[in-house]
Formats: structure tokens, sequence, C-alpha cells
């Protein structure tokens, strides 16, 4: 039996992502220090739900903490190494910078030591389509430049592709990094947009819309999210002999790394997403409009040709049937009156 080392376990894709694996055979050893960033109740629940799986083995610790992250890569020998973990949220980031460069740079950085004194073959990672920034080419392409981001969150995301570069060019490390596009589904994040925008609309409360509800989103349902990392578990990057340091590509290299988009390929504006919503709950929302706020970008749109070529990716879940499966789980965990 493979075992595989799945950082934020307690989180959304975390979660799903050891549950797909326990499923399809491994042993997951899973991490999470089950921060209160968002209600740890469901962070709990989340993990009541692994535990109903013998190979599941749970430590609760900070990425960030060197030496209990050493004594985990001590105590096992890891086929695959899936790096979720990370303080999300642009927006959190404006008032508590310190927690991003802790999580996401410290952590991942103890992630990639782990990975570098296992030799583990395949370390995946978390990154974010947040890093394109102030970049107005869409669709966004893994091949463009992402150099000018618009908040903190992203700064440190792009500082882990470039951590990561630097560990597959020194010690020849496989890195796979993958840009997520607004994620959603069951057990989703309390405050993603379409969380809130659901639990508004039960209690009859005003939902904010920012920018007239104007702004698009290339929305990424989370099976097809997991689907596809799950596949590229064996799919462990080389270097690449066409790479041109004369004209560099960004998601390649003469190094074994590699990064890929992973979205929809289809933005939906928030407006229709709300209407979908409305229709589903059979309710209307009482919009509030709201202008712009900083760190949000206009529209997301993902190029994923590079994994289509990779792996054959093809999301398969519409708007209109996550959303769907998302309430019929929401009304099922919460119960709303």
């Amino acid at each position: 039996m493979r075992t595989i080392l799945i950082t934020g376990t307690a989180g959304f894709i975390g979660f799903h992502m050891a549950r797909r694996c326990l499923e399809s055979g491994f042993r997951v050893v899973g991490i999470d220090n089950v921060n209160s960033y968002y209600d740890p109740a469901i962070k709990e629940d989340r993990l009541r739900l692994l535990h109903e799986w013998e190979d599941f083995e749970f430590r609760r610790e900070s990425l960030e903490d060197r030496d209990a992250m050493a004594k985990i890569f001590k105590d096992h020998q890891f086929e695959r190494v899936v790096h979720l973990a990370a303080q999300a949220g642009v927006r959190y980031s404006l008032t508590n910078p310190f927690a991003y460069s802790q999580s996401n740079v410290e952590g991942t950085l103890t992630i990639l030591e782990g990975c570098r004194a296992q030799r583990v073959p395949h370390l995946i990672y978390a990154s974010s389509s947040s890093v394109y920034g102030l970049n107005a080419q869409q669709p966004f392409r893994a091949s463009s430049p992402a150099d000018h981001p618009v908040s903190l969150y992203a700064a440190t995301k792009k500082a882990c592709e470039m951590m990561a570069h630097c560990y597959s060019h020194l010690y020849r490390l496989p890195t796979t990094g993958l840009r997520f596009f607004t994620v959603y589904g069951p057990w989703g994040r309390p405050d993603m947009a379409l969380f809130l925008f659901t639990k508004a609309i039960f209690a009859g409360e005003p939902l904010e819309v920012y920018n007239g509800g104007r702004m698009k989103r290339d929305f990424t349902y989370v099976d097809d999210i997991v689907s596809a990392m799950v596949r590229l578990l064996d799919r462990i990057p080389e270097p690449d002999p066409a790479w041109n340091p004369d004209q560099p590509d960004p998601s390649i290299s003469s190094a074994p790394y590699r990064l890929h988009n992973i979205g929809n390929h289809r933005p939906t504006e928030l407006s229709h997403f709300i209407d979908v919503l409305e229709r589903e709950i059979g309710k209307p929302a009482i919009r509030k409009e709201m202008p712009m706020q900083p760190g949000d970008v206009l529209e997301t749109f993902a190029d994923v040709s590079s994994l289509q070529q990779e792996i054959g990716f093809a999301p398969a879940t519409s708007i209109e049937e996550g959303i769907a499966r998302f309430v019929a789980w929401y009304r099922d965990y919460y119960q709303p009156g």
C-alpha cells in the first residue's frame, strides 16, 4: 500500500483529496492545525469522516513547526506529497499579513525540506489564480507572466512557486504546481462566495454583491479538481529539453518542474451565479450593491491547455449541477428553515 502525505486535510480541497485517495487504496497521512480562520466545527466534521478509514492517520500540527514536520517525514516513507494547506483568503491578508508569511512561505519551505531530505518522488502543491494580479490578458495562461500580484496572499503563492522551482533545480525534486481557479462544492469554505450567498438567502438577509455582480470567475467544481490531482500523482515532471533560457516559459523548466492552471475554462458572471443559486434554493436574494474591494480582480479565466495535454483534463461539472449539489449538501448539513 502506497503512503501519501496530504497537508490541509481538515480544509475543503484537502478533505476531498484525502477521501478520494483513501477510496483509491492509498494510506493517507494528513496534517492540519485546524485553526480558527473560519469555524473549526466544520473542519472537525470533515476529519471525523476521514477517520472512518483505518488507513487514515492524522497529525494536528502547524507546517511552520520544523521539528514536528521533520519527525513526520522521518516516521514515514512517502510515495507522494500533496501540499494543500495554506492561510487562505485575499481580504484577510490585508489585516493579518504575518499569518501568510508563516503558513504559506515558511510552511511550504518545511514541506520542500522534508521532500528533499526523504527524496520524495513527486510533490504536488496548490498555487492560485490570484498570482496573475494585474495581468489583463484573458484567458490566463500558465506560460504568461505573473509578476504583479495585488494581494499579499497572491504574493506568497507566487513565492511558493519560486521556492518549488529552486528545489526542483538544486535537488532535482519533481514538483507540480496547480493554480486553482475559484473552487466550490459540498463541504466548501464558509468564507467563500457560494457559502455566504447560500447562507444569506436561506436567512433572508442581504448578500453583498461587489461591482454590480459584473465580475467573472472561473468557478471550478471540487470533484473535477480532485480527479485531476489523482491523475497527476503518477505524472512525474521531467526536465524539458525544449526550455529556452533566452525566452523562458515560467510554466516549464530545465528542472523537473511544471505549473498548470486548473479551472473550469468557462468564466461565469457573478450575477448569473446568484441567479442559478436563487432558482436552486427557490427564494430570491436581497442584493446589496457594493464597490470593488481592494485586492479583487474583474475576471479570472483559465487556459487549461497544458493540463489537457498532460492528463486529458476536461472539467465535467456545469455551474447548474455544481450549485445543486452544494445546496443539497447545505440543506442536509445545516437543516435551514
